[in-house]
């Protein structure tokens, strides 16, 4: 039974736009590729906030590590987001598919400003928002600048883009005998210390009751496949099913 949404947030990871083994930090036949995907949603009806991550051009963190400081590193990893926002945008719009990128730092002649309000209205006359430069203060990850603007916005879920099909109790790469979950309530996540998104996103996920849906992305179409709602992946939500209905 497909999952009925009516708005979505997307979160990608910068890491994705760039094809396996280039040099290349911006493939345009892999953002061709997901354009296309989200083009298919968004004719279904369904309104979709994008936030993308930039670490296909710069880790904050990781920069921070080898002595850079960290405040200057996260607002440079802010600057790597608002280029991926960018192509995306222009990709989108390439096929017809309007779109607004809304930054959290002020560069008027690039993006718009963020402002919940007009973000909104953007989503309500059909257009793709695509929220760039994090939360605008360093020490935040893109995980909780979605996990943010879906409050925000009052979006029905997180749709959380990753290279695994879903949350395992363990690595599913180290120990073959690791068990996928369909479903899980934010207390079992926290419970059994699964890394299901940062401390902070997770954090706003679950006290503003915003599901979450962990999925691949590396398969085919699998974007389209979630944004139009299929059992796909791992659900990380308040209750579990039965309980919900009960």
């Amino acid at each position: 039974m497909p999952r009925k949404f009516k708005r979505v947030v997307l979160k990608l990871s910068g890491e994705v736009l760039r094809a396996p083994g280039s040099h290349d930090n911006i493939s345009p036949e892999i953002v061709e590729a997901i354009a296309g995907q989200i083009k298919q949603a968004h004719e279904s009806g369904l309104e979709i906030a994008l936030v993308v991550g930039g670490g296909n051009f710069w880790r904050g963190a990781a920069a921070a590590g080898r002595g850079m400081e960290r405040a200057t590193a996260d607002y440079m990893g802010m600057l790597a987001t608002v280029m991926n926002s960018l192509a995306l945008q222009s990709m989108l719009e390439a096929i017809d598919v309007p779109t607004r990128v809304q930054s959290a730092i002020e560069m008027k002649n690039v993006a718009e400003p963020f402002i919940r309000r007009v973000a909104m209205r953007h989503l309500e006359l059909g257009r793709v928002v695509i929220f760039a430069a994090g939360t605008g203060n360093p020490f935040f990850s893109t995980d909780t600048t979605a996990a943010l603007r879906a409050s925000e916005v009052a979006a029905d879920v997180i749709l959380k883009a990753t290279k695994v099909d879903g949350v395992y109790d363990k690595d599913p790469k180290k120990y073959p005998d690791a068990r996928r979950f369909d479903h899980l309530t934010f207390t079992d996540a926290l419970t059994l210390g699964l890394n299901v998104m940062d401390a902070t996103a997770f954090s706003l996920c679950r006290d503003n009751n915003k599901p979450i849906i962990v999925f691949d992305m590396t398969e085919p179409e699998n974007i389209g496949r979630v944004l139009a709602g299929e059992p796909i992946g791992t659900v990380v939500s308040a209750k579990l099913p039965g309980e919900a209905a009960a």
